[in-house]
């Protein structure tokens, strides 16, 4: 038996490599994609030593795609998606088509041509799934208003993108003399939107009684290794046939696999199963993005490639953040989804592709697009850390904080989340003098829905704080799941309000031994008061006493 294969040799040096630069980009304070991006440059062809297989490696990092945009959905439901449709439906469309006139601009001045024009605008107009998406995830903001309409913005991007691949032949056989007519354009968009449409309505009808059912009847057998592999048959299972199918991106079929069974107790546990794998391939994404890197360009097209890639980092940016704050959001979710889409990737490269086997798009054009997918990845982690820093130290929330009468000896919470919302319905039931501190403006409606007196603002901003009273306060509950941004919290807390008690929240022992350094009263970790629990009721049981 060979032990040297193309696919094991990839997995191997693109993970090992990974490994290796992601550790030395963890060591220096940066984020590990920029380390990921370099390890694919190292085992890409335009470096000297080994070589990894590029094809595989793509291949490799779609099933990161497709596990990602299933871990989305899970967390993901359909009235999540129609919540945000009036700003993410005609905001992307109108993003796509700024970016797509910048990028024929360009095209224009280097004398590409407008068919290339289109291809280059259309490659530099979406964004890539996995950044977007991992940096919603890392700074916990999937699950709020803003990454609602992030998330939401690029299910409506990867739908275009479907179209945009079914026209482009259309596009080159006119140019070619080859069709003509209102036909050999409606014609294909009508397939496509059937396709789309038959495929959406399989899912809603029929996969919301498949997918749970199977699921619970594995459940029963009590095997947890075949429920593993059910959940993973079922993403990649769905998101395969989607393409065959419906021609339906594989993203697009695993997000909505993931959204039915989102709609299940088990989306969870579904969740934990397929995390290892998903971080793994998504690693792998980032390898393979990295491969493609042709250091040359920037010695051959400098000024191209720095117009491509500030039309990327700037020009549709600008273009989200105006359609954001014309539709009356805040400036903080304007920026987080400017941010957000400052970048390309996967649906970028196969336009490239597309665009050069058609004969639309020159080869120098499709190393701009590469070199910028590259160069723009490489920057949007540095760029969100840069907004998430600046939103910390201003005000997000429209409208004046003002102060509210609260009794002396009050409770301030901050959080109306999952856990926040759990505490405050508990508060209010105890007759306590409590009120919430809450930036996201779809929990300050919930919780002004719910009777409860909430501030709309930063918790970590000092006018916030005095305006809930923390001078006054008996405790300060701090219930958001962001352990690192509760320890901030705190110390701005104590620094209007020395001796006031603290009860915080934490997800790893990391996070607990933060908030205890920072000097918290109490730490309360899920997993470990589940533990504790269960031990005090086992100790105060009595054994189970037999007939004979």
């Amino acid at each position: 038996m060979p032990h040297h294969t193309p696919l094991i040799a990839t997995i191997v040096a693109g993970l090992f490599v990974a490994f290796v630069f992601g550790a030395i980009a963890h060591r220096l304070k940066v984020s590990p994609i920029a380390g990921y991006l370099l390890a694919g440059v190292m085992v890409g062809p335009f470096t000297p030593g080994f070589v990894a297989h590029s094809g595989i490696a793509n291949e490799l990092a779609e099933i990161g795609v497709i596990l990602l945009m299933f871990g989305v959905g899970l967390h993901f439901s359909l009235r999540d998606l129609m919540s945000v449709r009036k700003i993410a439906v005609p905001g992307a469309v109108v993003q796509i088509a700024a970016a797509t006139a910048l990028g024929i601009g360009l095209a224009w001045l280097t004398g590409w041509g407008l068919a290339a024009g289109l291809v280059f605008g259309l490659a530099l107009s979406v964004a890539s799934t996995v950044v977007l998406l991992r940096a919603l995830q890392g700074h916990d903001i999937v699950q709020t208003e803003r990454g609602r309409i992030a998330v939401g913005w690029l299910i409506v991007e990867d739908l275009a993108m479907v179209l945009a691949l079914v026209l482009l032949p259309v596009v080159a056989n006119m140019l070619n003399g080859a069709g003509h007519g209102a036909a050999a354009i409606f014609q294909p968009l009508l397939s496509t939107f059937l396709k789309v449409a038959g495929f959406v309505a399989l899912m809603l009808v029929v996969g919301r009684r498949v997918i749970p059912w199977t699921l619970q009847w594995v459940v029963g057998t009590g095997s947890r290794e075949l429920f593993r592999l059910a959940v993973l048959a079922i993403a990649l299972g769905v998101a395969f046939g989607a393409a065959i199918a419906f021609d339906v991106s594989f993203a697009l079929g695993a997000f909505f696999a993931g959204m039915i069974l989102g709609e299940t107790s088990l989306s969870r546990r579904a969740t934990e199963e397929t995390l290892p794998l998903r971080d793994a391939f998504a690693v792998l994404f980032f390898v393979s993005v990295g491969m493609l890197f042709n250091p040359a360009v920037i010695v051959e097209q400098p000024l191209v490639l720095a117009a491509a890639v500030a039309i990327i980092l700037f020009g549709k940016s600008l273009a989200a953040y105006l359609i954001v704050r014309a539709f009356g959001y805040p400036r903080q979710a304007g920026l987080t989804i400017a941010v957000s889409l400052a970048q390309i990737g996967e649906f970028s490269f196969i336009l490239a592709g597309l665009g050069t086997e058609l004969g639309m798009l020159p080869p120098a054009a499709r190393d701009v697009i590469l070199a910028a997918a590259m160069i723009s990845i490489f920057a949007n982690p540095f760029l969100f850390s840069w907004v998430a820093g600046r939103q910390s130290d201003q005000e997000p929330a429209p409208g004046p904080v003002t102060p509210i009468d609260l009794p002396a000896g009050h409770i301030i919470l901050v959080g109306y989340g999952r856990v926040g919302s759990m505490i405050a319905t508990e508060l209010k039931q105890r007759n306590k003098a409590f009120v919430i501190i809450e930036d996201q403006g779809d929990m300050v409606r919930q919780a002004q829905e719910d009777g409860m007196t909430v501030i709309e603002g930063n918790a970590l901003v000092a006018r916030t704080l005095v305006a809930a009273g923390i001078g006054s306060a008996s405790k300060l509950l701090i219930a958001i799941p962001a352990g690192f941004e509760g320890g901030a919290i705190l110390q701005h807390a104590r620094l209007l309000n020395a001796d006031l008690p603290v009860i915080a929240r934490a997800h790893s022992t990391d996070e607990v031994a933060h908030l205890e350094h920072l000097g918290v009263d109490h730490v309360v970790m899920g997993e470990r008061e589940t533990a504790n629990r269960m031990m005090e009721l086992s100790a105060t049981m009595a054994p189970a006493s037999f007939a004979r």
